[in-house]
């Protein structure tokens, strides 16, 4: 009889197991995760052959290949890796006319039909703007249609080509886990009050009950060239922040201006107060190769964003301490490596600039309440 009941618990169990699957609910995800191009020429459009596939983050809409300066990109045919089950249109692999600064609308359907998401895809060779007054903004959508958070673009050097999203923040991982606060209350915003014009303001955040559960109690503001990819934000939070992107010249200095109060209280990671120690801004910018040398492409995350080896250049500010009037500051690069003119050319270098508005604030050590403010930024360059 015991066996009997065994048995028949196990297939029982085998049966609702088997009723889960054929009942599990369609994806709702309606992500494109990475595109790419496949060519057998690559190397007349593109400058590197990794430059032809780009991982998609999770919380950007805009997806844009860099190519060659007079690359023929009036036949591309981009291929999309989608969330399981999801749809696009028009199809991966469509062939489109993509020259004259042209981006194309793609729509991702969910395997489940609830859900549509809209990505703008294009091709050029974009460069870097040398100065920033961080006055172009607009809002990260949510797929429920709010506005969530603000984001920042440029417009490629010498054109009105619009760079989408050279400047990231971290505001895509303070939305996991405080997803109802006000734009406003977000680590990193644009505000008025400005040098000229419109600034950004960085401050360190509480991220809740659910920061203390995950024990990442605090979101420093942050700004940075580059992506913030939400996908690795709780399990492997330093490679979330991806630093750089392509520059074509030789950077000699950063200047631009601040403000800084620090919180009132500074904590560790666990949450206690660390008697004695006052919170500070940090702004540094860095320039590497962004090849290794078996031709693979990177790019720095927070695990090595002062430290890699492909490092040529770094520009620190150093601590920066409480100040409530716009305060100047100019950063020499101080290099460690030669720059190849061909590969500069190639964009074989990217740049990063990076602003915090607690030093520690990456191991999640600051003070609540610590705001930096940062505006009018230019890198002078060599000719």
């Amino acid at each position: 009889m015991k066996y009997s009941i065994y048995f028949l618990s196990a297939i029982g169990a085998c049966t609702m197991l088997t009723s889960c699957f054929k009942d599990e609910a369609p994806n709702a995800e309606c992500d494109i995760q990475k595109a790419f191009v496949v060519m057998d020429n690559w190397d007349a459009v593109f400058n590197n052959q990794t430059d032809a596939s780009i991982d998609v983050p999770s919380n950007t809409s805009q997806i844009s290949f860099e190519v060659k300066d007079n690359a023929d990109i009036s036949k591309m045919s981009p291929q999309f890796q989608l969330t399981p089950g999801a749809t696009i249109s028009p199809a991966s692999g469509t062939e489109l006319d993509f020259s004259n600064n042209a981006r194309h609308k793609y729509t991702v359907t969910s395997e489940d039909g609830a859900w549509t998401r809209e990505y703008y895809v294009g091709f050029g060779s974009k460069l870097l703007p040398l100065k920033y007054s961080f006055e172009n903004i607009d809002f990260f959508i949510d797929r429920d249609g709010t506005e969530k958070y603000h984001q920042w673009y440029d417009y490629s050097r010498g054109s009105d080509s619009k760079i989408y999203r050279d400047w990231a923040t971290g505001n895509g991982g303070f939305k996991l886990s405080m997803g109802k606060a006000p734009y406003e209350d977000y680590p990193t915003v644009s505000v008025e009050g400005g040098v000229r014009g419109r600034c950004v303001k960085l401050t360190t955040r509480s991220t809740g009950p659910f920061g203390v559960m995950s024990n990442m109690r605090i979101a420093a503001g942050n700004l940075f060239i580059g992506e913030f990819d939400t996908k690795p934000a709780l399990t492997n939070t330093m490679a979330a922040t991806r630093f750089g992107l392509p520059f074509d010249k030789k950077p000699l200095r950063l200047t631009g201006y601040y403000k800084y109060a620090p919180g009132e209280t500074y904590q560790d990671k666990a949450g206690k107060p660390v008697e004695g120690k006052t919170d500070h801004g940090d702004i540094y910018a860095v320039l590497y190769r962004n090849h290794d040398d078996n031709g693979e492409a990177f790019v720095l995350n927070g695990n090595d964003v002062k430290t890699n080896p492909y490092i040529v250049a770094l520009a620190e500010i150093g601590e920066i301490n409480a100040t409530s009037e716009w305060t100047p500051f100019d950063l020499e690069f101080k290099y460690t490596g030669v720059v190849a003119p061909d590969l500069l050319r190639a964009n074989g270098y990217s740049i990063a600039i990076v602003c915090t508005s607690s030093y520690e604030g990456a191991t999640f050590q600051g003070a609540v309440g610590s705001t930096l403010y940062v505006d009018e930024f230019e890198l002078i360059c060599e000719d």
